[in-house]
């Protein structure tokens, strides 16, 4: 049984010495760099069959007929499954992952159709071949102010989707200084360096009783079971599914698709022969999640000594028709400056296309490009320099909650940047400097991200004898270095140098595990292995017996409640723009960062330069085009799509405060997951406009936007 383990007042100083705050190297890295290290699509069972995808060519309609007969004639195709005869489903109401239930058409790129064959080849060419007709019905699949303008009842994962305190308008109507301006972010697409992929097999289990096994690249084992598990028909005890080694999500793999639905339906009609299907790069735009486009609605007003006296930040987005996700974007908004009147709200275009999802810092991300382009706009409006304006509009206590923060020290960041980046040589006016043919300015944006720890996290602690212990839980390592970082904890916590743990990760057999997302990993996990660790050394002591044993879960924060937990951080960029041509480089990119105790610098700093890079590729390149005439994605690959490559970035570098924030868990941690990417975009078009005194509003910036 699980028990809970409160948080002890103080810790006893450990008998080796720490590991947390240690560079240790990745425990995993000798796997990975030997090729030892099997991800979802590399795992090849015996008598493997391989499964590829048929999509939909029309964005709504209906199958009108599924032709398989020239495919099923194609040499080593063994199966084909469509509406009329996949296995069905015992629960519908997740709509994404219903496939195969009925001939409706919702979006274009829809899994209609699943080959089997004894080779990927033949299954690719065996798709080719499947020959579909559709009664075709008139779709809708661009975003527009004028269709979105249904209010969802909550934005992600689960909050208000309007806000409105004070009298905002009156207050905007009264300044002497407004802003009202509209900015737009792409649609972007995760792309991370793994395509998606499952390895499906059923096997008997006594009484008749069929059990499920899945090899998934995902960000939480337990959740594609909780997915899947109800849908068709099982206990979760029925589905097993494990995940040894993820190559990045960014968020598309924080929940189940509908692929590994198609996977599991293949392999139940395969008289136990394991199913693998591997999504290609070119599938994943249409069926793996995506950023929805945004445009925000931004109106600040504020005092002639730029005081902000309100805040508007009105939302619209898109969902899809076949289930509702609404990205959180204006949630930044409600608690990052100081003002007495202050309104947001969401809104929705629902279009004929494939379901939103989670991407690196949902909601933070767009949101905060458009508030901290605004307040960039704010600071040339009442004369001031954008760093003091930030830090005049400091919030005594959490806007949103009227919390005190336990720890928020954005100023620092903000003055421990502009320090280290030479802000105090910066020219006040734009289109001041310039380098030959080149304009250069420089630039600055604020970062914040919620600092989260999921419930339903456990770890269980055992005794191996000889010093060792093997820890074990549910949790998924996407890249990020989690198995190294738990590691450390485990070994601090039994008092004990890492190479004594053996950890035990990314299975749904071992102790329940939350997603690996929302920067919450660590602090949820982590906490966990504390309360196991804390309970073990109670019931067993410091010299157990080998095999003695423990699982337990954290009791509930007493303080979660009492403040409000946030990391913050300061973004400052410098940009080169050619007179000419309009080309933009970003030579000089700083991020400073308050995130709580940093457990390993090594992971860490990777997390946070990675973070940065991806906001610098949303600010200058990313952008998903949506042909609205046919309602597919048509930049399909990274040919179109483009990403930041290593000629994009130059001089780049993070860092963070000293501090540790034990009041939100026993590690002092908060998550850094996220964080690098907020403000990033806004800080390299804030510093655009410094070097070209022309403003853009939209991301990413292109070289056109500056020449005319």
């Amino acid at each position: 049984m699980t028990q809970t383990q409160d948080p002890p007042e103080q810790r006893p100083e450990p008998l080796v010495p720490r590991a947390v705050g240690t560079p240790l190297e990745r425990v995993d890295g000798v796997e990975k760099v030997t090729g030892r290290a099997q991800y979802a699509a590399e795992h090849a069972p015996e008598d493997l069959l391989h499964a590829w995808l048929v999509q939909s060519t029309v964005a709504k309609g209906r199958v009108r007929a599924l032709a398989a007969g020239p495919a099923l004639a194609h040499p080593g195709v063994v199966s084909v499954l469509d509406h009329t005869n996949a296995p069905r489903l015992a629960d519908t109401e997740n709509a994404e992952l219903a496939i195969l239930q009925d001939p409706g058409v919702h979006f274009r790129g829809q899994i209609v159709g699943v080959v089997l064959a004894e080779s990927s080849e033949a299954a690719r060419e065996g798709a080719a071949l499947v020959e579909v007709t559709y009664d075709v019905e008139a779709h809708e699949a661009e975003l527009r102010e004028d269709n979105a303008t249904h209010r969802p009842e909550s934005v992600n994962p689960d909050m208000e989707t309007d806000t409105d305190e004070g009298d905002v308008d009156a207050a905007i109507a009264a300044a002497p200084v407004v802003v009202s301006q509209t900015y737009r972010t792409a649609y972007e697409h995760n792309n991370p360096l793994e395509p998606h992929a499952t390895l499906a097999s059923w096997r008997e289990a006594g009484e008749g009783a069929e059990v499920l096994s899945l090899v998934d690249s995902t960000q939480g084992v337990h959740g594609v079971v909780q997915a899947l598990a109800p849908m068709l028909g099982l206990e979760a005890d029925q589905v097993r599914v494990q995940a040894p080694y993820v190559g990045g999500g960014f968020g598309s793999k924080g929940e189940a698709h509908a692929h590994v639905m198609a996977a599991a339906l293949a392999a139940r009609t395969t008289q136990g022969r394991p199913v693998r299907l591997a999504v290609t790069r070119q599938q994943m735009f249409a069926l793996t999640g995506y950023r929805t486009a945004t445009i925000s609605h931004l109106r600040l007003a504020a005092d002639r000594d730029g005081r902000l006296t309100a805040i508007e930040h009105r939302v619209q987005e898109q969902t899809s028709t076949l289930r509702e996700y609404a990205e959180q974007t204006a949630s930044p908004t409600r608690m990052m400056y100081a003002a007495a009147n202050r309104r947001t709200s969401h809104r929705l275009a629902v279009l004929d296309v494939a379901v939103p999802s989670w991407m690196r810092a949902p909601g933070e991300m767009p949101g905060m490009y458009a508030h901290e382009v605004a307040m960039d706009e704010l600071a040339v409006a009442c004369g001031l320099d954008p760093v003091e304006l930030r830090v005049r509009n400091e919030p005594e206590l959490d806007p949103e909650t009227g919390k005190p923060f336990n720890d928020r020290r954005l100023t620092d960041c903000l003055r421990r940047g502009a320090d280290r980046f030479g802000w105090s040589q910066r020219p006040a006016g734009p289109r001041a400097t310039r380098d030959g043919d080149w304009w250069v300015g420089t630039g600055v944006a604020s970062a914040t991200y919620p600092a989260g720890r999921m419930p339903g996290n456990a770890a269980r602690v055992r005794a191996l004898g000889e010093g060792r212990y093997g820890v074990s839980i549910g949790a998924v390592d996407i890249g990020t270095g989690a198995r190294t970082v738990l590691t450390q904890i485990a070994a601090d916590s039994l008092g004990v140098p890492p190479d004594c743990i053996d950890l035990a990760i990314a299975d749904t057999r071992l102790p329940a595990a939350s997603v690996a997302g929302g920067s919450s990993g660590t602090s949820s996990w982590g906490t966990a292995i504390v309360a196991a660790a804390q309970r073990f050394r109670q019931e067993h002591g410091a010299a157990p017996a080998a095999g003695a044993e423990t699982t337990a879960a954290a009791a509930d924060n007493p303080k979660g409640e009492k403040y409000a937990f946030h990391s913050f951080g300061a973004v400052f960029a410098e940009a080169r723009v050619h007179r000419w041509t309009g080309e933009i480089r970003v030579p000089r990119l700083l991020g400073v960062y308050s995130v709580g105790r940093v457990i390993n610098p090594t992971t860490a700093r990777s997390q946070l330069l990675g973070g940065l890079v991806m906001g610098l590729s949303a600010a200058l390149h990313e952008e998903s085009y949506r042909d609205p005439r046919f309602g597919h994605v048509v930049t399909q690959d990274l040919a179109a799509y483009h990403v930041a490559s290593h000629a994009d970035v130059l001089g780049i570098e993070a860092e963070w405060l000293e501090e540790s924030d034990e009041a939100f868990n026993p590690m002092g941690s908060r998550g850094i997951g996220e964080i690098g990417i907020v403000g990033t975009a806004a800080a390299v078009a804030n510093a655009t406009y410094h070097a070209t005194g022309v403003r853009v509003r939209s991301i990413p910036v292109t070289p056109d936007q500056f020449l005319g």
